[in-house]
């Protein structure tokens, strides 16, 4: 009887140590690993021509997190050794052997260099470069552990002038108070002909209150305020730093002209606040048609709220061409900034090609609601 008794208890505490076994590979633990190691390339000592090169090989090893488990990993690079200002490259791997996009790499020495003060003219360089290694362990929505390997020096690096040239912005869009600081709503500005300027207008009419513009119609951190640029005040409008915004402190029309030009990797812009001036030429002034521009007696007259009509003066000769209307934006003709109406609608020549004509007679005005998009000719 006692060897029975002695014989179950040997077999309940095996089965127990079985259990707990099993658990543990069920529910594994999670070791934070303590060793990473980026390995030196066997062609350290060469010179990594990466204009002429489609990638770099790097190896490493595999960090223990205690259980066999997907890891993210990612590259980072420097100019200096003590990765102040480290570059993260944008592919990521999944096994400890990574062939480096080349040109991914140029892209970002050639920002690290730019930082610290080269310009394009310097390209192409070679410089010492220092990369590091993030192992990763991720879930779907978190990193759960991370370890960053030893750093190694690749010390001839060749890279051209990898950067995208900086070119002026093709659409802007103007944001604030009038239109309740909603994207949705925000103005479209209009270019100056034929669009590759970088210059753009608009007649808006302004609450008291700010504004600000951008590229997008989005809050994407690119949107330009008060510090963002050059604001000139042409028409008392009362500009000041609102919170970040553009302020304005008097309530009314505007003519906004945006202007933008590249000043090295930057874009600089000039934001003016103009009169609101709309003008007539051509061959409704006289018989034959006057080109003068902003020529006496033949503005516009501009209503005291946003929802009313720009009037033109009366024509004073039949125009079997047409009128012509426009804004004077200072540096462009005439014609780069005119509009006209079509069957109640107001359009803009902007970047397109010249607009179609409307027949006028002497006697009638040109009314224009600008926050409408629409108009007339009676």
């Amino acid at each position: 009887m006692k060897k029975i008794s002695i014989l179950t208890i040997l077999s309940a505490g095996l089965l127990s140590f079985s259990a707990c076994d099993s658990d543990r590979d069920s529910n594994p633990i999670l070791q934070e690993p303590t060793a990473f190691v980026l390995n030196t390339p066997a062609y350290v000592n060469t010179t990594y021509d990466l204009t002429n090169s489609k990638s770099i090989e790097l190896t490493c090893s595999q960090p223990d997190f205690g259980y066999t488990a997907p890891t993210i990993y990612s590259v980072e690079v420097s100019l200096n050794q003590d990765f102040a200002e480290p570059v993260k490259l944008d592919t990521k791997y999944t096994t400890a052997k990574m062939d480096v996009d080349a040109s991914e790499m140029a892209l970002a020495v050639t920002n690290l260099a730019v930082a610290q003060g080269k310009v394009e003219a310097d390209f192409p360089i070679t410089t010492s470069v220092y990369v590091r290694v993030i192992a990763e362990l991720a879930s779907a929505t978190e990193t759960i552990s991370s370890i960053t390997s030893n750093v190694i020096n690749l010390p001839s690096v060749k890279t051209d002038f990898a950067l995208p040239p900086v070119v002026l912005p093709t659409k802007l869009y103007l944001i604030g108070e009038y239109c309740a600081w909603d994207w949705g709503k925000a103005l479209e500005m209009i270019p100056c002909h034929d669009g590759t300027t970088g210059t753009f207008w608009s007649l808006v009419y302004l609450p008291k209150g700010g504004v600000k513009f951008n590229t997008a119609t989005a809050w994407d951190g690119n949107e330009i305020g008060y510090a963002g640029c050059t604001a000139v005040d042409n028409y008392k409008a009362g500009l000041s730093d609102s919170g970040g915004n553009i302020g304005v402190d008097r309530a009314g029309w505007y003519l906004i002209v945006i202007r933008s030009a590249v000043n090295g990797r930057n874009i600089d812009y000039t934001i003016e606040f103009n009169e609101p001036a709309v003008w007539l030429i051509g061959g409704v002034i006289k018989e034959g048609g006057d080109w003068t521009e902003c020529a006496d007696g033949w503005k516009f007259t501009v209503p005291e709220t946003a929802d009313a009509d720009f009037v033109s003066p009366a024509f004073a000769a039949d125009a079997p061409e047409g009128p012509r209307a426009f804004v004077k934006v200072d540096g462009f003709d005439w014609w780069k900034s005119e509009f006209m109406v079509f069957d109640g609608k107001l359009k803009y020549r902007a970047a397109g090609s010249d607009l179609d004509r409307v027949t006028s007679k002497a006697g009638q005005k040109m009314y224009i609601n600008f926050t409408k998009g629409t108009g007339k000719i009676e």
